[in-house]
């Protein structure tokens, strides 16, 4: 509510008296700390050094040097829903994210929209004086608002954060990435030729809008929220970080996880009588199998490091190698922000929290991946041509995801990983540093506590009070406790007594030092939910979840069983969800306009996201361009979308119209145009595929070439059925900037379309037959 006006307002200024208190700014305290949140994405418990991984990680190390390490801080075992919690500080249900944004599936606890009445800890702080800024992975708006027909509100600048820079998805290519700059998409501004990489380019932001502040207002403090890219997959990183672990990783995993466990006994993290759980604890295809006999996934089985090939383990070496690199580099630039803070004497009073948003991805399946495009079409991975890329792993080359038995050993000593309610999936990283106000300096905690004890945590260590509104909305109480008690004393009761656990399927739940977890696998397809197996662990003296005590405490169990179904309606967390990937991403949403049979498109305006685009997957499609082209040398993209892991483009060249189709990154399939085009004004320019026959993973049939009303050529190929990128890709007319769908492209990027004129670009996924194709396409575009 407005401050009222208190002043005394005459017809004369001169007898009136001003009051200025309702229009001015907020003013954070004096001496108020800044807050920076480092949120790592798919970075596992024991990767980092001062966890006792085998990644140097001397930057973080730093903070934790000045801070504390907690050993039993969780998240949800995702990503959007973890990111929720920590600015929330409400569970992941009732923000409804029950999954990533990608997945929202019409219901309260999954719409992948955060209600007003969870507000954010940058829509709080920027109401009581802090700049807001943030920079890199956002993935907390549903996918049919990451495009700019949408309105904003869930954008970081729809919550509360005054300036950001980064992508609004799960993930994206390091190198070429989707890039978003306060409400609009850019360009990168460099080729990864020229040195570009995203991390180091989001740091850039960092610093730029904290100098550009601190110019005009040197004591007002900001709250930055800094969240890389790394390590989510694809794992990108300069060859000179990658090869600094060259041969670091030859070992293999089952023997790095034995290694690791040896160094966190010594460091303190975990207790001296930890073993490691089986590298396959819950199952394998062949050992089991869900009801009515469906079967164990294959992703989540894990062949042991023995079993392995001379070539299969060289291989899986290298992608260890590219992990650690992209950690490490990213370490380096988390270093360049920090010097900056401390030459510019403020990293003393500054809060630095760095944390994962869950556990490592075992998302590469048990042979990983140098392209995961062909995971997300069902086509399987190729040996021979994955050890082809060996030395380009980490390139933009390559879109590549390690094998889980990394996952594993990332993860030591817990089970399992990113997805799954064990440990592995949710026991992270946790650090938390305020050299000023605290007195704790590189010291280890054993407090249980989640993500969504962050917020209030933040709002205690500011004396700051949550807000009964927020713009309007009546707020909703956290679920969190605040962990500032523990920081400066170890012996500090946890404030924190039961956690709750739901994601795809897998289920736990934390009470008071004892656990219950299911065994159900994620993504399966299994359903049958009553008739899951729950184990039972005494976290406090076995955090690995190794002694599985449900035989041996059946009242215990029934009681942790009964407290998840309590907690799990008190937080929504229903309908489950454990559908299979395909299921899930193929689930119809809301789109901003009708699904149509035809789509017009004019020349260099903003990328249209993939999601929102013409989809021409798996039918009968024709592409028609109308140009003006005045004389001989037009050449140029027309119409691209996709990059060299899967998409397709009409392009010209050499005087010649050309069509690729780039089927998931593994063939290049080009139809060229027999005749050079002609000049002349409202040319079309064409090109029409006639679908004749589909197979599980791609669609096959011939495609042809026009223009002047004449077939110049044609070709047989075949079309994959997924996307082309795992968080949309861009549809583009008249350009292609970031990363070709082929090196065949004429010209430098962004191969603008030069020498002609481009009025639109219709397409047409109607499927109806096209007998004079110059004279529909001319319709085509009248029409639109």
């Amino acid at each position: 509510m407005a401050k009222p006006f208190r002043g005394v307002a005459n017809v004369d200024i001169r007898d009136s008296v001003p009051d200025w208190s309702p229009f001015e700014p907020p003013r954070a305290p004096a001496g108020a700390p800044n807050v920076v949140y480092v949120v790592l994405d798919d970075v596992g418990f024991s990767a980092m050094g001062c966890y006792g991984g085998p990644i140097e990680t001397p930057n973080i190390d730093r903070i934790a040097a000045k801070g504390v390490r907690y050993t039993q801080w969780h998240t949800t075992a995702l990503c959007s829903p973890t990111r929720s919690c920590l600015l929330t500080g409400r569970n992941h249900t009732r923000n409804s994210m029950a999954c990533i944004t990608e997945a929202a599936s019409g219901f309260p606890n999954a719409s992948g929209t955060i209600p007003p009445e969870n507000g954010m800890l940058s829509e709080i702080l920027g109401e009581q004086g802090w700049n807001t800024y943030m920079v890199g992975k956002w993935h907390l708006c549903p996918t049919d608002e990451m495009n700019l027909a949408a309105t904003r509100r869930n954008w970081p600048s729809g919550r509360g954060f005054e300036r950001w820079y980064g992508f609004l998805g799960a993930e994206t290519n390091q190198w070429y990435p989707d890039l978003v700059y306060d409400n609009h998409p850019v360009d990168q501004p460099r080729s990864p030729e020229e040195g570009y990489h995203l991390t180091e380019d989001i740091t850039d932001k960092a610093i730029e809008f904290i100098k550009d502040a601190k110019a005009i207002a040197p004591d007002k403090p900001f709250f930055l929220y800094y969240a890389p890219g790394a390590c989510h997959a694809p794992h990108h990183a300069p060859k000179e970080w990658i090869d600094k672990f060259k041969g670091k990783f030859d070992m293999g995993y089952d023997t790095l996880r034995e290694q690791t466990l040896a160094r966190q006994k010594e460091l303190g993290i975990v207790s001296a009588d930890t073993e490691l759980p089986p590298v396959n604890p819950i199952g394998t295809p062949e050992t089991r199998s869900g009801p009515e006999g469906q079967p164990f996934p294959e992703l989540d089985y894990t062949r042991p490091w023995d079993s392995l090939g001379d070539d299969e383990k060289r291989l899986f070496a290298r992608m260890a190698e590219v992990y650690a690199g992209f950690l490490a580099h990213a370490d380096h630039h988390i270093g360049r922000l920090l010097d900056h803070l401390e030459q510019t004497d403020q990293m003393e009073n500054t809060v630095v929290v760095v944390v994962s948003d869950n556990g490592a991805s075992g998302e590469g399946g048990p042979n990983g991946s140098v392209n995961e495009m062909k995971f997300a079409n069902g086509v399987p991975d190729d040996l021979a041509e994955n050890l082809a890329q060996l030395d380009d792993l980490g390139s933009p080359k390559t879109y590549n995801h390690y094998a889980n038995g990394w996952a594993m050993a990332f993860n030591t000593p817990f089970k399992m990983w990113k997805r799954y309610e064990f440990n592995g999936g949710t026991a992270d990283p946790c650090i938390i540093s305020w050299p000023a106000g605290t007195k704790a300096r590189n010291e280890i905690r054993d407090q249980y506590h989640h993500a969504i004890d962050l917020v209030p945590t933040i709002l205690d260590i500011l004396g700051v009070d949550a807000p009964e509104t927020i713009k309007g909305h009546v707020q909703s109480p956290f679920d969190g406790v605040s962990m500032r008690s523990s920081i400066d004393d170890k012996s500090a009761p946890s404030t924190r007594k039961t956690q709750f656990y739901a994601m795809l399927g897998s289920r736990s739940i934390w009470h008071e030092g004892w656990k219950a977890v299911t065994t159900h696998p994620t993504l399966a397809g299994w359903g049958h939910f009553n008739d899951d197996e729950w184990e039972l662990y005494h976290t406090d003296v076995d955090r690995a979840e190794v002694n599985n005590l449900a035989a041996e405490h059946p009242e215990k169990l029934r009681e942790l069983v009964n407290v998840w179904f309590a907690e799990a309606g008190a937080n929504g967390a229903f309908p489950l969800d454990d559908r299979s990937a395909v299921e899930i991403l193929n689930t119809a949403r809301p789109q901003l306009s009708a699904v149509r049979d035809r789509y017009v498109y004019y020349p260099d305006v903003a990328a249209v996201s993939e999601w929102q685009a013409v989809s021409t997957r798996g039918r009968s499609f024709v592409i028609g361009a109308l140009v003006d082209i005045p004389a001989p040398g037009a050449e140029g993209v027309l119409f691209a979308i996709g990059s060299r892991f899967g998409g397709h483009a009409l392009y010209v060249k050499d005087g010649r119209l050309h069509y690729v189709n780039n089927f998931v990154g593994s063939e290049e399939q080009v139809v060229v145009g027999s005749e050079d085009i002609p000049t002349g004004t409202d040319l079309i320019l064409s090109a029409s595929f006639e679908k004749d026959g589909q197979e599980p993973t791609f669609t096959t049939g011939i495609l042809s070439l026009f223009h002047a009303g004449r077939k110049v050529g044609e070709g047989r190929i075949k079309t994959q059925l997924g996307a082309f990128a795992i968080a949309g890709a861009g549809l583009y007319v008249g350009r292609h900037p970031g990363e070709a769908i082929t090196e065949d492209y004429p010209g430098a990027s962004p191969h603008h379309f030069t020498g002609g004129t481009i009025d639109r670009v219709a397409v047409d996924v109607s499927g109806e037959p096209y007998l004079d194709l110059e004279r529909e396409a001319t319709l085509m575009i009248m029409r639109e």
